[in-house]
This record gives structure tokens, C-alpha cells and sequence, in this order.
């Protein structure tokens, strides 16, 4: 970690996840200036019947405490001037705004499975194959498509009085700059499933489908600009003097920003991540794209891909079972997971707890747990559900694997989030599941390292291919544990084919 004395360049990293709102300082070369990084932890409100919202205000609110405790301890620490401000905001989330720049309705985040039936409808309305091909995204409960068509049949006040439909940062930086603000980014418009990755803006045909969702168009939508914003409205230049006049760039999605920090910024790396949710990505600079069946693509920003897999249900169901189960401290249950052997546990775990994103799309599938006995125990369940996720991150890796091309042996994956950082097991679970090595990624907060390695590049700094990152352990696949993990995954699929038929 950088001490700050080094160089003069410094970037205010502001990340808003599904779990906490971070900030911190960041130097040139993309290392964290000591002593600068807040972090305030927060909660999707969760309701029946699948509901995951949060209150717009209370968001911004979140934000504006990590910019004010980042500034009083870069200014204690006499970090320096601020260059720029990066944001990294999570993907998929969606809210309503009136003519006045007021929520019409809650942040809808990508958890909200309420749309799951819009996103059925939408495929009686149009070819869904072509319209990925074009976005990158299905028709899933997920992204906006079907939230807009949900709202408009199940909020239709809320809707009707809705001017702009935007993600969280945008919302931010309208409060922050006033109308001026009211735009959005290429990485967070390329993934609401609404946006035509190859052109470069909104979808031409998906407004038209939604038409009485969105009935004066793309319209509703913020235009598209990666030009940063400078000039802070009044209240806000007041409040932070020295980032009154600096460029604030625009928002950018959280995995792709973790992809940049992990150091997987071309073909020959994919990233694994276990975080409240779960993803692989590999992420790489391209003209063009085939954006094959089973993953999304996305763009970090105008030049580079995206493109993945991720799983509703990652750190937040282990997190989820170390309650219901009341499972013993975390040190003695990582010791427990660690002295098990691979699938003893007999146990067949679906880990959809919070619905399926990739690779089925199926909006259908719920948790589900076989082979239950009056021997089975906490930890054994909990096993069970970590190599449940590992087993569906080595369904995706299928996938990468043969939409990129290039020797798979060659290709390091690197790993990130606090899932597999704080579990040595999970972590080797993941490595025998995959059947190749996983190396830790070094970098602390991998998503906000992104957004500011990102923001330097911008400033004209280096390019983020070229940024060193700090690597960890590497852990070695147990090829008996992954030949077990391959009889798990034909057992898991057969019981995710029986749920959905079912």
C-alpha cells in the first residue's frame, strides 16, 4: 500500500456495492494511499415476494458520509490534491425520476426478482436470441427490460410520473451537479439490457417492444457520455472545496472495475469473484464481439469488452446459513469446512437462494438441498452450498473457455472478493472444482483499484494492461477432489434439470 509521498497524482475512488459504500485515495500507480479508505456497510432492503430495493436518499446519503470521512483523513494523512473522482456503483440497478429530479420509486437492484414473469412476456414479444446478440443480456428478471414492463403493470402511478429512468450513480451525480449531471456512462448503460453493445447506445428495437413501458422512448433514458463532469452545484462546492472544480468521471460497474483491479485485463486471465454474489469474467480490448448463448457481455468503457457469468448467491448464502444454522465463530468453522473432504458430505445443493443469473437465465429455479439425513450437520450443509457455488463458477468457466479463443491451459485465474480472501477453503474448493490453479489477487479493494486505474488511464496515465498487481497465494486443484467435483456437477445438474421441470 502506498504511503502517498511518492508521487503527486491522487484519485478519489467512491465504490457502492451491494454491501457497503467505500471510498478512498488512490495514487498513480493504482495503490491505495494509506490511511484514507472508509467503508460503511449497508443492506439491501430484501421483502417478499423477491424484492431487493433501497431507498435512493438513504444511498446518497452513504456516499456523502465516505466522501466526508475520506477528505478529513486525506487531509489529516496530508495526502495532496485530488486529480479526479472515480465512482464504481453495481450493475443492473434501476429508479425512476419525476421532472423535478425526485424518486419515483426505490433503487431496484439486480437481486429484484418481481419481473421474473415481464421477462416471460418479453419473449412472446420478440426474438430474444437476437436481441442478446445485440445487448448482450436475455430477458431476465435482472435487467431493465422487464423491470420497466413489471413497474408499468404493478406501479403505474409510480411509472407515470417517472421522466428519466436511471442507474444509482447517475441519480448521485444529478444531485451532485444538478441537470447537468443527468447522463450516464458506457459501462453502466451497457449493462441494463437496453443498450447495443456494438453501436455504442440504446438498443434500436427494444424501446419500440417496450413502448408502453417507455412510451416516448429512448427518451426516458439518460443520454450516453464518458465525458467527465466538473463544477459541483453550489451546496457541494461549499462543502468539498477541493473537489469543486476537479473532473468527476462517470460511474463505471463494480465487476468490471473488480476485473481492472485483479489485474485480468486481457484474454490470458479470468477473474473469479465471491462477494455477496459470485462471478467470472474475462475482460479485453476489442473492435467487435460474438456474444455467444449462456453469458453476458458488457463494456468496461468505449474500448473493451466484458464478458462473464454471475451467480445471485455467493458470500451473501454462506453469510445467510452461518445465521440460520447458528454456526459457530468463523474461525472454527473454517477449520471445520477445511477438515472436510470433497462432496463426503452427500449432499446435493442448488445455490439459487436469490434466483439464477448465468448460465441458465432461469428465473424459475429456487434454492433446493437433497440427500438431507438425521446425520447431516451445520457445517456439512454449509459445505455443501460453498461447493455448490464453486461447481456453477466451473459451469461458466465452461463457457468462457469456449467462447475465447486461445489455449485455456495458458490462462491464470485470478481470484477476488471477500468469499474466497477470507476462506482459504472456499478458495480451494473453487481450484479443485475448476481443475486448474486460482491465485488470490493482492489488491485489497479490487473494484475500487479498477475505478481509479480506469480514471488515471483517462487522465493519461498508463494503460491499465500495463498497471503491476500484487499477487497472493496460488492454490493448487487436488485432482481426486476434482474428479469428485465432476460426479457433484452431473448430480447437481440433474437435480436443476428436476426443479425446472417440476
Amino acid at each position: 500500500m502506498s504511503t502517498g509521498a511518492e508521487d503527486g497524482v491522487r484519485v478519489l475512488t467512491v465504490d457502492v456495492g451491494s454491501s457497503s459504500v467505500r471510498a478512498a485515495l488512490y495514487d498513480a500507480a493504482g495503490e491505495e494511499v494509506r490511511g484514507t479508505d472508509t467503508s460503511l456497510p449497508h443492506e439491501l432492503r430484501l421483502t417478499p415476494p423477491g424484492a431487493a430495493t433501497k431507498d435512493a436518499g438513504e444511498l446518497f446519503e452513504l456516499v456523502v458520509r465516505a466522501v466526508d470521512e475520506t477528505l478529513e483523513r486525506s487531509r489529516a494523512a496530508g495526502a495532496g490534491e485530488i486529480a479526479a473522482v472515480a465512482f464504481s456503483t453495481f450493475w443492473h440497478g434501476l429508479l425512476g425520476l419525476d421532472g423535478e429530479g425526485h424518486p419515483t420509486t426505490p433503487v431496484l437492484a439486480w437481486a429484484d426478482r418481481r419481473s421474473a414473469g415481464a421477462a416471460a412476456e418479453l419473449r412472446g414479444r420478440t426474438d430474444e436470441e437476437a436481441v442478446h446478440r445485440r445487448t448482450g443480456s436475455p430477458f431476465h428478471s435482472s435487467y431493465w427490460p422487464a423491470k420497466l414492463l413489471w413497474l408499468h403493470s404493478e406501479a403505474p402511478q409510480a411509472a407515470a410520473r417517472t421522466r428519466r429512468w436511471v442507474s444509482p450513480g447517475d441519480y448521485f451525480y444529478y444531485r451532485l451537479f444538478g441537470r447537468d449531471g443527468l447522463r450516464t456512462g458506457t459501462s453502466m448503460a451497457s449493462a441494463t439490457g437496453l443498450f447495443d453493445q456494438h453501436r455504442r447506445e440504446w438498443d434500436a428495437g427494444l424501446p419500440e417492444v417496450l413502448s408502453d413501458a417507455l412510451p416516448t422512448g429512448a427518451s426516458e433514458l439518460p443520454p450516453v457520455s464518458d465525458e467527465p463532469l466538473r463544477g459541483l452545484a453550489g451546496e457541494w462546492a461549499r462543502r468539498w472545496p477541493e473537489l469543486a472544480g476537479v473532473p468527476w468521471y462517470p460511474a463505471l460497474g463494480d465487476g468490471a472495475c473488480s476485473n481492472v483491479g485483479s489485474g485480468c485485463t486481457s484474454r490470458d486471465r479470468l477473474a473469479v469473484m465471491i462477494g455477496t454474489s459470485g462471478a467470472m469474467r474475462a475482460l479485453w480490448k476489442a473492435e467487435s464481439v460474438d456474444i455467444p448463448p449462456g453469458l453476458w457481455c458488457y463494456r468496461s468503457d468505449p474500448d473493451r469488452f466484458v464478458m462473464g457469468g454471475a451467480l445471485s448467491d455467493g458470500g451473501n448464502l454462506a453469510s445467510w446459513l452461518g445465521r440460520a444454522l447458528r454456526l459457530p465463530d468463523e474461525e472454527e468453522t473454517e477449520r471445520a469446512l477445511a477438515a472436510m473432504a470433497p462432496d463426503a458430505h452427500g449432499l446435493t445443493f442448488l445455490p439459487l437462494l436469490a434466483g439464477e443469473r448465468g448460465p441458465g437465465w432461469s428465473d424459475l429455479a429456487n434454492g433446493t438441498i437433497s440427500g438431507l439425513s438425521m446425520s447431516t450437520g451445520p457445517v456439512e450443509i454449509l459445505r455443501a452450498a460453498m461447493e455448490a457455488v464453486a461447481l456453477r463458477l466451473a459451469l461458466i468457466a465452461r463457457r468462457l473457455e469456449e467462447a475465447l479463443p486461445g489455449a485455456a491451459d495458458e490462462r491464470r485465474v485470478i481470484a477476488s472478493g471477500g468469499g474466497l480472501t477470507g476462506s482459504p477453503a472456499w478458495t480451494r474448493m473453487v481450484a479443485d472444482a475448476l481443475g486448474r490453479p486460482v491465485t488470490l489477487s493482492g489488491a485489497r479493494e479490487a473494484s475500487s483499484r479498477g475505478a481509479a486505474l480506469l480514471t488515471l488511464e483517462a487522465l493519461g496515465g498508463g494503460p491499465i494492461e500495463e498497471a503491476r498487481t500484487p499477487l497472493g497465494e496460488t492454490y493448487e486443484p487436488d485432482p481426486d477432489a476434482h474428479t469428485a467435483y465432476q460426479e457433484a456437477l452431473r448430480r447437481q445438474q440433474r437435480l436443476y434439470e428436476a426443479v425446472l421441470r417440476d
